[in-house]
C-alpha cells in the first residue's frame, strides 16, 4: 500500500491536537473515578451493588474497543475519536446530573462503551503518528493523559473540599472540555487511510493473536500494578504502615506526578537506548517499587516505593501499544495495526478488573504486605517478553532505524 506523505506542519498540528485529546480524557476519567463515593451517596447505591456498577464500566469499555476494531475497517480512527470524545464528556455530565439509579446506570454504560472506543482510537492515531515521525512520541501522549489526570483529580479535590454537588463540579468542567475536544478534533491526522478495498483486504488477513499474546499479558500485568496503586495505596499506608488519614491520600498523587515525569522524559530514553532497554529498566524499577512497599517499615518508606512504581510502570503501557502496532503493520499493513491496538486495549480493562479484587482477596486471606509481592511478580514477567518490544538497538518505538522525515511514507 502506498501511503501519501503528510506535510510536517500538518504532523505537528496532529501531534498537538492528539496530545490535547489525551489530556481531556485523563481529566474526565479522573473526575469520575475520584468521585465514586460521591456518586454512590447521591444515588443511594448500596455497598453490595457498587462493585457491579464499577465492574460494568471496564467490561463495556472492552466491548467498545471490539466495536472500534470493526469501525476502523470502514472509517478512519480520527473520525471515530472525533465522535466519541464529546460523548464521553457528556456521559460524565450525565453521571452528575441525572435523577435516578437507573439513569446513572445508563450514563455509566454510555461512558464505558465510549471510553473503550476512545482509548482504542486515540492509541491507533498515536501509533500512526509515531510511525510518521520516525521516533518515539507515544510516551508524550500518555504523559498528556497523566497531566489531565492530575488536573482532574485536583478539581475533584476542590469540589469535595468546597462541598460542590456533582452537577456543579462537572458542569463547568464539561463546558470547557467539550468545546476543546470538538476543536482539536479538526486537526487529527489519519496518516494511513487505505481505501475500502485495501481495508477489506487487511481485514481478511488473520492477525496471529498467539504471537501478540506476550504483549497482551504485559498490558494486563501493567494495569494490575496500576490498579493496585490506585485502589490500595491509601489503605495500605494507613492500615499497614500506620500513617495518618491525611498522609494516606498522598501516595497516589505522588504516583501520578512521577508517572507524568517518567513519560515526559521517556521518549528521550527510547530514542537514545531503544524501546527494549527502556521497558526492561521500567520493569526493574517498578518491581523494586513493589518490593520497597512490601518491606517498608513506615509510611515514608512506603511513599518512596510508590514513587518508584510511578517511574517504572509509566513506560510500559505506551511502549506496549507501539510494539503491537509495529508488529501488525509490518506483517499486514496499517489496517492490521489498528486491529492489533483495539484487541490489545481490551487487556487494559482485564488488568483493571483483576488487579483490585486480587490484591484485596490476598490481603484479607494472607497479608497486604504479601499481596504486594504478587503484582511485583506479574510485572517482572515483562522481562521475559522484553524482546517483543522491538530490536534491542532500535532508536525509537517502532523498532527500526530512524528514517528521514522527508522519506516518511
Amino acid at each position: 500500500m502506498t501511503v501519501p506523505r503528510v506535510p510536517e506542519a500538518q504532523l505537528r498540528h496532529g501531534r498537538v491536537s492528539l496530545a490535547l485529546s489525551f489530556f481531556v480524557q485523563g481529566a474526565v476519567f479522573a473526575l469520575l473515578v475520584t468521585r465514586i463515593p460521591a456518586v454512590q451517596d447521591r444515588y443511594g447505591i448500596s455497598d453490595a451493588l457498587l462493585p457491579a456498577f464499577l465492574a460494568a464500566v471496564p467490561v463495556l469499555a472492552g466491548v467498545g474497543s471490539v466495536v472500534t476494531e470493526q469501525l476502523v475497517k470502514r472509517v478512519p480512527a480520527g473520525r471515530v475519536l472525533r465522535c466519541v470524545q464529546p460523548v464521553v464528556c457528556l456521559a460524565l455530565l450525565g453521571v452528575g446530573s441525572v435523577g435516578t439509579t437507573a439513569q446513572v446506570a445508563v450514563a455509566l454504560a454510555v461512558f464505558g462503551l465510549s471510553v473503550g472506543a476512545l482509548d482504542a482510537s486515540m492509541n491507533m492515531l498515536g501509533v500512526s503518528l509515531q510511525r510518521a515521525y520516525g521516533r518515539s512520541i507515544m510516551l508524550g501522549f500518555h504523559g498528556a493523559y497523566s497531566l489531565g489526570g492530575i488536573v482532574g483529580a485536583s478539581l475533584a479535590w476542590a469540589g469535595a473540599h468546597w462541598k460542590l454537588s456533582l452537577a456543579l463540579l462537572y458542569g463547568p468542567v464539561v463546558a470547557v472540555l467539550l468545546p476543546l475536544a470538538l476543536l482539536v478534533g479538526r486537526w487529527f491526522v489519519d496518516r494511513e487511510q487505505p481505501d475500502v478495498g485495501e481495508r477489506a483486504g487487511a481485514a481478511a488477513v488473520p492477525l496471529a493473536m498467539r504471537l501478540m499474546l506476550p504483549l497482551c499479558l504485559v498490558m494486563a500485568f501493567a494495569y494490575i500494578g496500576d490498579s493496585t496503586v490506585s485502589n490500595w495505596s491509601a489503605k495500605y499506608l494507613q492500615d499497614v504502615l500506620g500513617s495518618s488519614e491525611q498522609l494516606a491520600t498522598v501516595p497516589y498523587n505522588v504516583y501520578m506526578v512521577t508517572t507524568l515525569l517518567g513519560r515526559v522524559v521517556g521518549d528521550l530514553g527510547v530514542r537514545r537506548f531503544g524501546a527494549v532497554a527502556v521497558v526492561r529498566c521500567g520493569t526493574v524499577v517498578a518491581a523494586g517499587g513493589f518490593a520497597v512497599v512490601a518491606a517498608a517499615p513506615g509510611p515514608w518508606a512506603g511513599m518512596a516505593g510508590f514513587t518508584l512504581l510511578g517511574l517504572g510502570l509509566c513506560v510500559i503501557v505506551p511502549q506496549t501499544f507501539a510494539a503491537a502496532g509495529r508488529y501488525a503493520f509490518e506483517k499486514h499493513g496499517p489496517g492490521a495495526s489498528d486491529t492489533a491496538i483495539a484487541r490489545l486495549n481490551i487487556f487494559n480493562y482485564v488488568g483493571f478488573l483483576i488487579g483490585s479484587p486480587l490484591v484485596g482477596a490476598l490481603g484479607d486471606a494472607w497479608s497486604y504486605r504479601g499481596a504486594m509481592l504478587v503484582p511485583m511478580a506479574l510485572v517482572l514477567v515483562t522481562l521475559v517478553y522484553a524482546r517483543s518490544f522491538g530490536a534491542p538497538k532500535a532508536l525509537y518505538g517502532d523498532g527500526h532505524e530512524r528514517p528521514r522525515t522527508a522519506d516518511v511514507g
